[in-house]
């Protein structure tokens, strides 16, 4: 069991890291997803409800206050940089190594999450016995 928590640990750091200055360098250094967003074909208007959406989505997996916005937040998130992996291969631009490391911390913090927690399904059921 220690061994799933440090796996699980290690990876939720190491996504919630990249999310939050993800997030954070939206905020405080616009121009650089500005152009970004440009080059692979996003709408600019993205970056501020982005940003807003990756530093709320670690607090959700964090805090685990809601299991339903934890999965949403998972789900969020591998969308997110599946979506980024994609655009910079489809544009050749060979920025996409960021993209891939972080669908493979995602997935690890995952599911090492339902290890160490439990499942969301397996928790509903249990709290209406």
């Amino acid at each position: 069991m220690k061994k799933n928590q440090i796996i699980y640990w290690t990876a939720t750091g190491i996504m919630s890291f990249m999310f939050i200055a993800g997030g954070l360098m939206y905020f405080f250094q616009y121009e650089h997803p500005h152009g970004h967003f440009i080059n692979l074909g996003f709408p600019v208007w993205l970056i501020y409800p982005l940003a807003v959406l990756k530093i709320l989505g670690v607090v959700a997996i964090l805090t685990k206050k809601s299991s339903f916005l934890k999965e949403l937040a998972y789900a969020g998130f591998l969308y997110d940089v599946l979506l980024a992996f994609v655009a910079h291969i489809m544009i050749g631009d060979e920025e996409y190594l960021p993209a891939l490391v972080a669908m493979i911390v995602i997935s690890i913090s995952w599911i090492y999450d339902r290890k160490v927690f439990g499942a969301y399904t397996q928790r509903i059921s249990h709290t209406r016995q």
